[in-house]
């Protein structure tokens, strides 16, 4: 059995415990044929100074990009057979999935990754990337079926629409930090969100009510985690939130490769 078939066998097997206890762009396959190199000299990356055991992350890339993007592809799959058998868990192991996968394989080859308003390179810390194209890109690494230029060049909230319906996205305006904060965990759970503001968009990370931004900052000028309380980028008199791990439907759509248009506006 391939290795990653064992990740995803932990990750529906951990899922099923808890249920228990609780009763038209080119694939990226051709984009990346010169990932091998990056990935074999971490020291060109910069990590996060974050407490990695704590959050439960990885911040050091692993492995090549390529094998990981493949690896997804083959996943799905799987969970497209248990689907077919058990609804709930597999949408449930999806979720697991989907929210291990972006942020603790995905993400650390993007770390460093250097900022620019106009980048859109589609291979991690090789050329600059602007932060609408970040959350587009690795989206559709994910396995998502989207078109990452067109999403990207929307404002944040249509790009919150290509992932959720706007009757059911969560927008504030004007909140102090620790309004918003106490807001969102009253609606949200952990989990990955994506996020956009008046100028800017990203991601972010609800873990233990606290929360993290994870983006491609114009503060740092280059790809970062950190905390959203203290990121100059995460100050906004607008925000707009979409559920992605937490996402029923979206996950689902992911699942069948569904496709993700930008909406009309």
């Amino acid at each position: 059995m391939k290795p990653a078939c064992y990740k995803v066998l932990l990750i529906v097997l951990l899922v099923s415990l808890i249920n228990c206890q609780s009763s038209s762009e080119k694939p990226v396959v051709m984009e990346l044929t010169e990932q091998t190199v990056i990935s074999e000299k971490p020291d060109l990356i910069k990590t996060p100074s974050m407490d990695s055991v704590k959050l439960g992350l990885n911040f050091k890339p692993m492995g090549r990009y390529q094998d990981i993007l493949e690896a997804i592809e083959t996943d799905r799959r799987f969970f497209k057979q248990f689907y077919a058998t058990q609804k709930t868990k597999a949408i449930d192991s999806v979720s697991n999935y989907l929210y291990t996968t972006l942020l603790n394989e995905l993400v650390p080859h993007w770390y460093g990754t250097e900022w620019d308003f106009n980048g859109y390179t589609n291979v991690p810390n090789k050329g600059e990337i602007a932060c609408g194209y970040f959350v587009s890109t690795t989206l559709k690494h994910l396995g998502f079926d989207l078109n990452r230029y067109k999403m990207a060049q929307q404002a944040g909230l249509l790009e919150a629409q290509v992932l959720q319906p706007k009757s059911e996205l969560r927008s504030f305006s004007n909140k102090s930090f620790e309004v918003l904060k106490q807001q969102l965990n009253a609606v949200y759970s952990n989990g990955i969100y994506f996020v956009g503001l008046d100028n800017h968009v990203g991601y972010v990370l609800i873990k233990n009510k606290e929360l993290y931004f994870l983006h491609s900052s114009y503060c740092d000028d280059k790809v970062v985690i950190e905390l959203a309380e203290t990121s100059p980028c995460f100050s906004s008199n607008y925000y707009v939130f979409a559920e992605i791990s937490t996402n029923r439907a979206l996950l689902k759509k992911w699942l069948f490769k569904e496709h993700l248009p930008v909406p009309l506006q």
